[in-house]
C-alpha cells in the first residue's frame, strides 16, 4: 500500500493526462464496425464502460489532487527527469487542481448522458471525448508555453471531430469556419512564441517571468509584444470580442452533449489569460497594457452578449450569447489585477460553466418536444412536459441571470465588492448591473415564447397538426432530464458550500501571484547559487552540428547540476562532451585546491 501511495505522489500531475490518453488510444484500438450501426455492434457496451470508468477514475484523481493542493504545496513533475527550463515540466497548484475538478465534474455526467443514444450517431465520440479531456488536463497542468500550444492543438483536433458528430451540412460548414479560425490562432501562437523565445531565450513560464524584467528595453518590448499576441490567441479560444463572434452559431449546431461539453473550452482560454498574461508577464508594462485592454474588452463582451441574446431567434444561439456575456464578466474580474477580484472571477467561472452546460442540455429536451419548430423562438403548441420543463427553465434563468440566492448572484456580488479602490469602479458596477437587468428581460422574452404564449394542442383528429402533436415524445430523451437535475443540484450544493470554496479561491489567487515562489521550486541553482537558465541568443555561440563539428561549450559545467548523474553515464553523451565536462570539473577542483593567502610570518 505504501508503495502505491509513493508511486501516486511521485507521478502526481502526469496521471491526469495519462488516464484520458490511454483511454482514447484503447478506444481507437478497440475498432469500429466495418458495416452496420453502432447500436448493433458488440463492442459498443465496452466503449461505454471503458469511457465511464475512465471518467470516474479521472474525477477521483482530480479530487485527490485538489485535496493535495489545498495545503498550498506546489507539485512539480519533470518528464524524463529533465529539469526546467531545459525539460518539459508539469505544475500542479491550486488553480490547475480546481480546473481539473471542474473539467471532470462536467465531463462525467455528460458522458453518462451521451452513453445511451447520442454516442451511436458517430463512431469516435468516446475516443475523441477523451482526447479532448487529455488536451484540457494538459493545458491546465503544463508549465511550458510551447507545450501549452501542443495541448491546444490536441483540443482543436478532438473538438473538430466532436463538432461534426452526427453529420449534417450546417455542422460541416461551421466546422470549417471553426477550424480556420483556430488554425489562424495557432499560427499567431507560434509567432508569439518565436518573439518570446527570440528575446527571452526560454519558454518555461517560471523562467520567462524571471528573465523578463531584466531584459534591455528593446528586447523587453519585443517579449511583451509576444505576450500580447498570445493574449489575442487566448482571446480567440475564450471567445471574447472582437474575436468571439464564432461561438453562438458554432455551438448552436453541435450535438447536445457536445455543446454542453464545449462550455469548458472557453474557460481554457480564460485560464491561459490568467496564467500567462496575468502572472508570467507581470511586469509593469505588461500589466498596464493588459489591465486596461482586458477591462474594455470584458465590458463590451458582457454587454454585447446580453444584447445579442435579446434579439436572437434560436434558443441554442441564445445560450451562446449568454455564454459570451458571462465570459465578459469574468474578464472584467481578472482585469482588476487584485486577489479579491481574481477569487471572485474564479468562483463565477465555475458557476458559468456548469449552468451553461445545463442550459444546452435543456435545449435538447425542449427541441425533442417541439417537433418541426425545434429550438426556434416561435409560438408552438404546448410541450407535453411543459410544467417540468418550465420549472427547469425558470431555475436556470434565475441562476444564469444572477438573481439571489444562487451562485450567479453571489459571484457578481463578489466581483462588485472587489471594485473597492478600483479606478473604474463606476463603470464596472454600472455595466454589471445593466447586464443583469437585460439578462432578466432576455429570459422573460424566451419564457413568454416557449411557455406563456404556447398554444393549445390541436384537438381535431382530421388535421395534420393533430397527428404531428401525437407523434411527439411524452418524456425527455433518455437520461437528459436526470443529467440536468444532477448539474443543477451540484450548483445548489455549490451555493451551500460557498464559504470553503471562497476560502480555496482566495488562497488560489494569493498563490498564483507569488511568482518568486514558483521560480524557487521549478528552477535549479548552480554551485554559485545562480539560477541555471538560458540566455538570449548569442551568434558567437554555435552549438554542435553535423557540419560545423563540436566547439567549446561555455555552459558545459551546468550539465551535471541540471540532470541526474546516471543520465550522464549514458551512451548518448559524446566522448568529446565527456572530456569537456571532466576538464572543467578538474579546473574547478584545481582552483579550489590552490593555497590561500596567509599573513606574513614574523
Amino acid at each position: 500500500m505504501n508503495m502505491l501511495i509513493d508511486f501516486w505522489h511521485t507521478h502526481t500531475p502526469i496521471l491526469s493526462i495519462l488516464i484520458p490518453a490511454f483511454t482514447a488510444f484503447a478506444l481507437v484500438l478497440l475498432g469500429n464496425p466495418g458495416s452496420g450501426t453502432l447500436a448493433q455492434d458488440w463492442r459498443q457496451p465496452w466503449r461505454r464502460g471503458i469511457s465511464l470508468i475512465s471518467a470516474i477514475l479521472g474525477l477521483a484523481t482530480a479530487i485527490s489532487y485538489l485535496i493535495q493542493a489545498s495545503s498550498g504545496q506546489i507539485f512539480i513533475y519533470e518528464l524524463s527527469e529533465w529539469t526546467a527550463p531545459f525539460g518539459i515540466i508539469l505544475v500542479l497548484d491550486q488553480l490547475s487542481a480546481l480546473m481539473l475538478v471542474l473539467t471532470y465534474s462536467l465531463a462525467l455526467p455528460i458522458l453518462w448522458f451521451a452513453s445511451k443514444e447520442w454516442d451511436e450517431r458517430g463512431r469516435y465520440f468516446h475516443a475523441m471525448s477523451h482526447f479532448l479531456l487529455m488536451g484540457l488536463c494538459g493545458a491546465f497542468l503544463t508549465g511550458d508555453l510551447f507545450n501549452l500550444f501542443v495541448f491546444f492543438e490536441v483540443l482543436l483536433m478532438a473538438s473538430y471531430v466532436l463538432l461534426l458528430h452526427g453529420q449534417g451540412k450546417a455542422r460541416f460548414q461551421l466546422g470549417i469556419h471553426y477550424v480556420t479560425i483556430n488554425l489562424l490562432a495557432s499560427a499567431l501562437f507560434l509567432i508569439g512564441l518565436g518573439m518570446i523565445y527570440g528575446s527571452v531565450g526560454s519558454l518555461n513560464m517560471a523562467d520567462v517571468g524571471r528573465i523578463l524584467p531584466t531584459l534591455p528595453n528593446d528586447q523587453h518590448r519585443l517579449a511583451t509584444a509576444g505576450g500580447l499576441l498570445l493574449f489575442v490567441v487566448f482571446g480567440i479560444k475564450a471567445a471574447m470580442l472582437p474575436v468571439g463572434f464564432w461561438l453562438p452559431k458554432t455551438y448552436a449546431v453541435a450535438a447536445t452533449p457536445v455543446a454542453a461539453l464545449f462550455t469548458i473550452m472557453t474557460k481554457v482560454g480564460i485560464y491561459a489569460i490568467l496564467r500567462v498574461n496575468g502572472t508570467v508577464f507581470n511586469d509593469e508594462l505588461g500589466q498596464s497594457i493588459l489591465s486596461h485592454t482586458l477591462l474594455i474588452i470584458g465590458l463590451i463582451t458582457s454587454l454585447y452578449g446580453v444584447i445579442g441574446a435579446i434579439g436572437v431567434d434560436r434558443l441554442r444561439r441564445f445560450v451562446g450569447f449568454m455564454i459570451l456575456s458571462s465570459i465578459g464578466t469574468i474578464l472584467v474580474a481578472f482585469s482588476m489585477m487584485n486577489e479579491a477580484a481574481w477569487s471572485a472571477g474564479l468562483y463565477y467561472l465555475i458557476h458559468s460553466t456548469i449552468i451553461a452546460a445545463s442550459f444546452y442540455l435543456l435545449c435538447g429536451w425542449i427541441t425533442s418536444q417541439r417537433g418541426a419548430l425545434k429550438d426556434h423562438l416561435k409560438i408552438a403548441p404546448k410541450m407535453k412536459q411543459d410544467k417540468i420543463i418550465a420549472a427547469s427553465f425558470f431555475l436556470i434563468a434565475l441562476m444564469m441571470a444572477g438573481l439571489p440566492p444562487f451562485s450567479g448572484f453571489l459571484g457578481k456580488v463578489l466581483i462588485l465588492q472587489a471594485t473597492a479602490n478600483f479606478a473604474y469602479q463606476g463603470w464596472v458596477i454600472g455595466i454589471v448591473l445593466l447586464v443583469s437587468l437585460l439578462s432578466i428581460l432576455a429570459f422573460t422574452r424566451v419564457g413568454f415564447v416557449l411557455f406563456w404564449r404556447a398554444t393549445s394542442p390541436e384537438n381535431n383528429p382530421a388535421e395534420q397538426a393533430y397527428a404531428d402533436y401525437q407523434n411527439l415524445p411524452n418524456q425527455a430523451p433518455v437520461r437528459n432530464d436526470w443529467t440536468i437535475y444532477l448539474l443543477l443540484s451540484g450548483l445548489i450544493l455549490y451555493v451551500a458550500c460557498t464559504a470553503p470554496i471562497l476560502k480555496y479561491t482566495e488562497q488560489t489567487a494569493q498563490q498564483i501571484t507569488k511568482a518568486s515562489h514558483y521560480q524557487q521550486l521549478i528552477l535549479k541553482s548552480d554551485e554559485h547559487q545562480k539560477i541555471i537558465s538560458v540566455q538570449p541568443f548569442d551568434p558567437k555561440y554555435i552549438p554542435e552540428t553535423k557540419d560545423g563539428g563540436e566547439v567549446a561549450d561555455p555552459n558545459a559545467h551546468y550539465i551535471p547540476y541540471s540532470i541526474s548523474k546516471n543520465t550522464l553515464n549514458g551512451e548518448h553523451i559524446s566522448e568529446y562532451k565527456q572530456q569537456q565536462i571532466q576538464q572543467q570539473q578538474a579546473e574547478q577542483r584545481k582552483d579550489h585546491d590552490q593555497p590561500q593567502l596567509k599573513p606574513m610570518e614574523q
